[in-house]
């Protein structure tokens, strides 16, 4: 694959951002596609490249569509509602419900972790971090008929 943009970390687009810093980092690519295939499956290089270009085009695509509303409503700050509302504006439905379900969870146990810190802080001096359970997103892994679980606070990125 010579033409492959992820290849190339030298040449610069027209706003002068360096190619290679508009992809995801390959090793994440790859560690991300090696959770829902069997230990035992390999990927090829090409594979990584191909997923790493197609995933932050998507990125990229979704993040402009929630740009845009933003820059239309007068605002700076693209958040995760606008992510959201540009997944299922876009036609990408079927993960816009998940989505928000998971952002309100992550909302939630985010709240929960500033109040238990708030009141350690009042109360103890306790030294232990508290252990709570990170919001997770299942989807339907069709290749083996299961529901596979995406958690978003430990991706590498």
């Amino acid at each position: 694959m010579g033409d492959n943009i992820g290849a190339s970390g030298s040449s610069t687009e027209d706003g002068g951002i360096k190619e290679q810093e508009r992809l995801l980092p390959i090793a994440n690519v790859g560690r991300i596609m090696k959770q829902i295939l069997p230990p035992n499956a390999k990927i090829s290089k090409e594979a990584k490249e191909t997923m790493q270009e197609c995933v932050s085009e998507f990125i990229s695509f979704i993040t402009s569509e929630a740009s845009e509303k933003c820059k239309k409503e007068r605002r700076k700050t693209v958040n995760g509602d606008d992510i959201c509302w540009a997944i299922g504006t876009l036609g990408f439905d079927n993960y816009a419900g998940p989505l928000k379900r998971y952002l309100h969870k992550f909302r939630e146990i985010e709240g929960d972790r500033a109040n238990n810190q708030q009141e350690k802080a009042a109360g103890s001096n306790s030294n232990t971090e508290d252990q709570k359970e990170e919001p997770s997103l299942y989807v339907t892994d069709h290749h083996h008929n299961q529901p596979t679980r995406f958690s978003f606070n430990s991706m590498p990125y």
